[in-house]
């Protein structure tokens, strides 16, 4: 009878499952530099614990990577629809680096909006948060818009890291792409991206542009 027990509950959700997602490899056209994104995740688990392996590298072709991280966070159901998430973030680009605690909520907003934000703090005392949504409006069965949105802060002023305090950096950008199958989607899109406060100030310090427009060519996969 246990037994029987047991492989009805895996049946019903507790078998645990996985997925890795690559939800952004794409290049970056813009007035100055080219550029390359490149953001996974990937998960192992069942319907209420798992294990969340997030990364984000970020550069210019033909350079090392201005940003990279990778995180490795427990996530845990508290409804249906979202998740909260702890763990930690190391950062890998050449340069300052940093080690962070992170605490996060991940999951499905109202209207279907995909929605993710943390807060980190790190090894050096600083506190920095990041939140990003999208949403997939389906124009036909395999053409697919996507609306994004990302938003950075900071505590306080980090001149190493070329941070200022409050709203550091925004983007926002469309992306549609074609479903070649369920698991492979090719896709061009826009994306406006700007620095604000001291953040602009410091990457203008630097030589760097404080934003602009890029053009997007990508792929998303996932399996």
């Amino acid at each position: 009878m246990q037994r029987g027990r047991n492989i009805l509950r895996e049946e019903h959700g507790a078998m645990p499952a996985h997925k890795l997602l690559v939800d952004r490899a794409e290049t970056r056209i813009r007035d100055a530099r080219d550029g390359y994104l490149l953001d996974l995740q990937a998960w192992y688990g069942g319907d209420v614990d798992k294990l969340w392996v997030k990364s984000e590298i970020e550069g210019d072709w033909g350079r090392k990577p201005e940003h990279a991280e990778v995180q490795a966070l427990w996530s845990h159901a508290i409804d249906p629809w979202f998740d909260l998430q702890a763990g930690v973030r190391q950062d890998l680009q050449a340069g300052p680096r940093r080690t962070h605690l992170v605490a996060g909520i991940q999951g499905l907003a109202p209207y279907w909006w995909e929605v993710d934000g943390a807060i980190f703090l790190s090894n050096k005392g600083e506190v920095t948060a990041r939140a990003e949504a999208e949403y997939d409006l389906r124009i036909t069965q395999k053409l697919i818009l996507q609306p994004r949105i990302e938003v950075g802060l900071s505590l306080q002023d980090v001149p190493e890291l070329d941070l200022g305090s409050g709203l550091t950096e925004a983007a926002l950008g469309m992306r549609l792409r074609y479903q070649l199958s369920p698991l492979v989607a090719p896709y061009i899109g826009l994306e406006y991206e700007r620095a604000f406060g001291g953040t602009r100030r410091y990457l203008r310090m630097e030589g760097e542009d404080p934003g602009g427009l890029n053009l997007l060519a990508g792929l998303r996969f996932w399996f």
